[in-house]
């Protein structure tokens, strides 16, 4: 049932008690009748929205008042907020809260089992919801800063003004509860809010937040929706704004898109509105706290023991490689392994858009990406980055992705001295790799003629590694291509490896690659003898 509190502007006043969805109007059907020539016959409907109370306009004349301001629709409406509709200001609270308990184990109309981790959060979201709003408000009258506190000033300024609220107006909750309640709302304000157990559990692999109230997580592969939630999409915003703004960079009406990183250096990109239409959308892509190595992915059965070796003389080899492969496939996760297996006595530049390579080596230089300030300046592109790195005596670089005109600046280094270098890029296969390669290239808006630019790609790199994230959530190495040249204006790619279905794991395809004979040279008996034998096993050296 939903409490009703109507003041007129003769000071009269009157309690109502009624069942939600509610219609607000003069007409004697309304549930919330107000009997005044400036209210419309339907003037407005009270209605439920997931776990909170929504107010909109129902197309009146006149209109109605949300805490001063005139709008078409309110969401969350809360027990404090006052509604304005002709000569009444009516306040709206639940008598009996829904119950957050009663959504545990059960399946959403979509048919999505919701996680059974079972909440501790007890209180109502409607007092919740209160104590989030007033706390916000008290924050800002005492004009704290709350971007630059840190993070335990913000937590301990917090719980002072709640424990003052609830002081005032207990809210019927018992001293168990209050203290629920002011954990529950300081999660909200400070850190990562309800998100900070997810971030510290090591099973999650990704945080996906759609709203305020719907929330997902990765684990072992598999996706599921969690019980808990922020109160509001105010809390969103707040989580995102103490993200991104301590790197500098900005989310608001004119910028709603940004990626950026955690303290973890975890990936983060979030979406707010208008882009996003159900409020601010969060995702946290985290990586493992333990930097993994090869034997971690022959282990986790990413790769044959075989296929890591090869990879890894490929690298000491200063091969170019280009790693494919489509979102959460673990394209970052090889990169950053292979880029460890550079020799410690060469210098490694690492450019990114959001800074999240963790490669194990001790002379490496990390740049960062810079996205335009307020004023429309400032900003500093992976390509200025990549043009910039010539300057600084690489002997590799690596770029995190290759997402646009950056590729042909990138194709020029490795074309220039620079063998080696490694990068990233979404695609389907190795034979699409190339050909997203080229429509990067011809972004950049040179006009270079499409031949040109094949020359140049086969010129640049040797090996295509296909990263795919299999049906079962298992991340592997499913192809190796090695690029052997230019004919009749087609790159040509010959299969050195691939995933074979029966025995689950990569093997060695008809012909050796052709850069073995390069090998000998510099490559130590042992280390090209494990090679050759894998090959030959497969009888690619007959």
């Amino acid at each position: 049932m939903l409490s009703v509190d109507i003041r007129y502007e003769d000071g009269r006043e009157q309690a109502l008690e009624v069942a939600v969805p509610a219609v607000i109007g003069k007409d004697a059907e309304c549930e919330i009748r107000l009997a005044h020539w400036r209210v419309g016959r339907t003037q407005a409907r009270v209605s439920r929205l997931g776990e909170f109370l929504q107010i909109e306009d129902l197309g009146s004349l006149l209109g109605m008042r949300v805490n001063g301001l005139r709008c078409a629709q309110h969401f969350p409406l809360l027990a404090t907020d006052d509604v304005t509709i002709g000569p009444c200001r009516l306040r709206f609270r639940w008598v009996q809260p829904i119950r957050q308990e009663q959504a545990f184990g059960s399946m959403q109309s979509d048919g999505t089992k919701i996680d059974l981790q079972q909440s501790t959060d007890t209180v109502a979201p409607e007092i919740r919801s209160e104590l989030h709003a007033e706390l916000i408000a008290l924050l800002d009258v005492r004009k704290l800063d709350l971007n630059n506190l840190p993070e335990q000033v913000l937590k301990s300024k917090a719980q002072e003004i709640l424990r003052e609220i609830l002081a005032r107006d207990s809210r019927g909750l018992s001293v168990a509860q209050q203290e629920q309640a002011i954990d529950a709302v300081v999660s909200d304000v400070a850190g990562l809010g309800v998100l900070q157990p997810l971030i510290e559990d090591p099973s999650v692999s990704e945080i996906m937040v759609n709203r305020h109230d719907q929330i997902y997580v990765e684990r072992e592969g598999g996706l599921k929706r969690h019980s808990v939630h922020f109160v509001n999409d105010a809390a969103v915003r707040t989580v995102i704004e103490r993200i991104v703004y301590p790197l500098g960079r900005r989310i608001d009406d004119a910028s709603p898109m940004v990626d950026a990183r955690l303290a973890d250096g975890s990936r983060v990109n979030a979406v707010i509105s208008p882009i996003a239409l159900h409020g601010a959308c969060l995702t946290i892509r985290k990586f493992p706290t333990k930097r993994l190595e090869l034997a971690d992915l022959v282990r986790l059965g990413s790769m044959t023991q075989e296929l890591g070796h090869f990879l890894s003389v490929s690298v000491q080899q200063r091969l170019n490689i280009l790693i494919s492969g489509g979102t959460g496939s673990g394209k970052t996760t090889l990169l950053n392994i292979l880029g460890s297996q550079i020799p410690h006595h060469q210098r490694v530049i690492t450019i990114e858009d959001a800074a999240e390579l963790q490669i194990g080596h001790p002379h490496v230089v990390s740049l960062e990406s810079r996205p335009r300030n307020v004023e429309g300046n400032g900003e500093v592109t992976i390509r200025d980055l990549v043009r910039n790195a010539l300057r600084m005596r690489p002997d590799r670089i690596v770029v995190g992705e290759c997402r646009g005109a950056e590729a042909i600046d990138m194709l020029a280094a490795m074309n220039t001295g620079h063998d080696g270098s490694l990068t990233t890029l979404h695609a389907n296969s190795p034979r699409d790799a190339l050909s997203r390669l080229e429509t990067m290239v011809l972004m950049a808006g040179k006009e270079l003629p499409l031949l040109a630019i094949r020359d140049q790609i086969a010129r640049a790199i040797q090996l295509v590694v296909q990263q795919t994230r299999l049906p079962d959530g298992r991340r592997m190495v499913t192809a190796v291509d090695e690029i052997t040249g230019l004919e009749s204006g087609q790159i040509q790619l010959q299969p050195l490896v691939r995933l074979d279905q029966v025995q689950g794991c990569c093997l060695p395809q008809g012909l050796p690659p052709t850069f073995l004979q390069s090998w000998r040279m510099s490559v130590t008996s042992g280390e090209l003898c494990k090679v050759e034998q894998w090959f030959a096993r497969s009888g690619a050296l007959n």
